[in-house]
């Protein structure tokens, strides 16, 4: 008679993380609205420190998390049906933040291609301009708003051009450097997941000189109207996205300096790489979509 065996499923105990890392979004949203308030009226407020703390929390959770993960992986708990777990974890988590971008890209096409058309007389709209916005002329960027403030728009060419060459171009030294870890090349791994790294904070940046040039000269804000709302929400959820790519890469990196990895088992490696191809990708449709059309 034959024993069958089975493969045995690793069950992690309870965790304070996820409550840990609720915590830390809360206060980022709700000090991220505040201190966009406090901006507005030009005062002192509590919500920047509440933000602060957010951040730290968050750091706080993803270092801990990180570790004890790693710890289990390391310590041979995970078995082949768990790497399986991860990897489709990982893919939902991916699908569910396509679908976080396309309903900030659906409402771009909903002001863009309805409402102001709509408000342009289209259809059976034809005194609803008047109504609502007179002297409405449909064209895209809306530059006015009704209440009479004018902006500028950001132009594709100058710092949104150099910034997608940058992401492009971190996303080829990402794809050498997993080249280097499954040809055990550990020199060309180190280097060229530095450069990505390197080339995240370049991004980052600029996109904080983007910002300050378009408050400061263009005059382009959160209250200016349409477009500026869809421009800031757009790339500025984009830029928290390459900010946790980022830190995702940087613990990454940590652990191919201490040795980790082997060409047969590094999911850690090849679910932070398509987390990064992921945001790429999404920059270069918010590039198009955003600063070009």
């Amino acid at each position: 008679m034959t024993t069958k065996t089975y493969e045995k499923y690793y069950v992690p105990a309870q965790s304070p993380w996820p409550i840990v890392g609720a915590i830390a979004l809360f206060c980022i949203a709700f000090g991220a609205g505040h201190y966009v308030i406090d901006m507005s009226k030009q005062q002192a407020g509590f919500g920047g420190y509440l933000l602060l703390l957010g951040f730290a929390i968050l750091v706080f959770m993803l270092v801990g998390w990180f570790r004890n993960v790693i710890d289990e992986s390391m310590s041979g708990l995970y078995s082949a049906q768990m790497d399986r777990s991860f990897r489709q974890g990982m893919s939902w988590f991916i699908v569910s933040e396509v679908m976080f971008f396309m309903a900030f890209f659906g409402a771009l096409f909903y002001g863009r291609v309805i409402a102001m058309e709509w408000l342009g007389g289209a259809s059976n709209n034809a005194m609803t301009f008047e109504l609502l916005w007179p002297n409405f002329e449909p064209v895209w960027p809306l530059v006015k708003t009704p209440g009479g403030i004018e902006t500028q728009a950001m132009p594709w060419t100058g710092l949104p051009l150099i910034n997608t060459v940058i992401l492009v171009i971190s996303s080829i030294t990402l794809h050498f450097a997993h080249t280097g870890l499954e040809q055990q090349k550990r020199g060309q791994l180190k280097i060229m997941l530095l450069l990505t790294l390197l080339l995240g904070a370049a991004f980052l940046s600029l996109q904080v000189y983007e910002y300050i040039h378009a408050y400061r000269d263009l005059g382009l804000q959160l209250d200016s109207g349409f477009y500026g709302n869809t421009f800031f929400l757009l790339t500025g959820f984009h830029g928290m996205h390459v900010t946790l790519g980022a830190i995702i890469l940087l613990f990454v990196f940590f652990r191919v300096l201490k040795g980790h990895f082997t060409p047969e088992k590094h999911f850690a490696f090849q679910a932070a790489a398509w987390y990064w191809h992921f945001v790429d990708v999404v920059w270069i449709c918010l590039f198009v979509i955003v600063y070009m059309l």
